[in-house]
């Protein structure tokens, strides 16, 4: 029996979480044997070996999780899931970007962070059963994997290193949130743009010349979202940044941080 269409939840009967589905990019995927008509083009584990979860894993493991999970193509700017929706699966990126959003009762956009090939993101649901806290929507064409709660959480019993790395994970995103409610609460508006351009430089790789080039580059209205203000603030400190030479563009998708140790004495000197 074939698994339900890429627009439909299997755990709640069939309420549409995702977006219009596009053909399966064929490198990730295994043909049926000849004459195997009864069966749908099964997905190969060689995907999930990307997946930062399940390092570590040996090739049986991987195909009983391929097997378990639903392959779901989709193109750029379409939801993953919405906030509050009643969904519980869990999602692996295994290609393309996702960002994790929400809205405000009046419509402003709070975006949370990006998420890249390898990571995954919908465990919160899977594990308290409770609804979606945010909404996902994807940036570029994109490839996902999902488990259902069922398999997710039987997953997690039967593989204890993959269970030990969700604590951590979940750890990490505590104290990552600890630290964005003290920003919040501490720090004024260009300090914490000074402290979300570290945070984009360092994970671009800074060079051992102390330079960073974040590509592509959020736009000032992605930017404003994550630190809580709005767009012409960040235009404004963008150019003052600019100015002073800690900041370069480079084309139209990049922009260089010229001077990664000069911008923490900054933060340092403001905070």
């Amino acid at each position: 029996m074939m698994r339900p269409t890429a627009g439909q939840d299997r755990n709640n009967g069939g309420l549409k979480e995702l977006g219009t589905a596009q053909p399966d990019p064929e490198s990730l995927y295994i043909p049926p044997a000849i004459g195997s008509m009864a069966h749908p083009t099964q997905p190969s584990s060689f995907a999930l070996r990307g997946i930062t979860l399940f390092e570590g894993l040996g090739t049986a493991s991987l195909d009983r999780i391929a097997a378990d999970c639903e392959w779901r193509p989709l193109q750029a700017r379409q939801p993953v899931f919405n906030r509050c929706s009643t969904g519980s699966d869990v999602f692996f990126l295994v290609s393309g970007r996702v960002r994790i959003t929400t809205y405000s009762a009046g419509g402003r956009e709070v975006s949370f962070r990006d998420y890249g090939p390898g990571e995954h993101f919908g465990d919160l649901a899977a594990i308290d059963g409770q609804a979606r806290s945010t909404d996902v929507v994807t940036l570029e064409s994109s490839l996902l994997a999902s488990l259902s709660r069922q398999d997710f959480l039987a997953l997690l019993a039967r593989e204890p290193a993959v269970a030990l790395r969700m604590m951590e994970g979940l750890a990490g995103l505590v104290r990552r949130l600890t630290d964005r409610v003290m920003e919040l609460s501490t720090l004024g508006v260009p300090t914490r743009l000074h402290m979300e351009l570290l945070r984009l430089a360092r994970e671009a790789g800074v060079s051992p010349e102390h330079t960073a080039l974040i590509s592509p580059v959020p736009s000032h209205s992605v930017l404003a979202s994550k630190i809580s203000t709005n767009r012409e603030q960040v235009t404004r400190e963008l150019g003052a940044l600019t100015r002073r030479g800690l900041l370069r563009k480079e084309g139209r998708q990049a922009l260089l941080v010229t001077d990664v140790r000069a911008l923490q004495a900054l933060i340092a000197q403001e905070s």
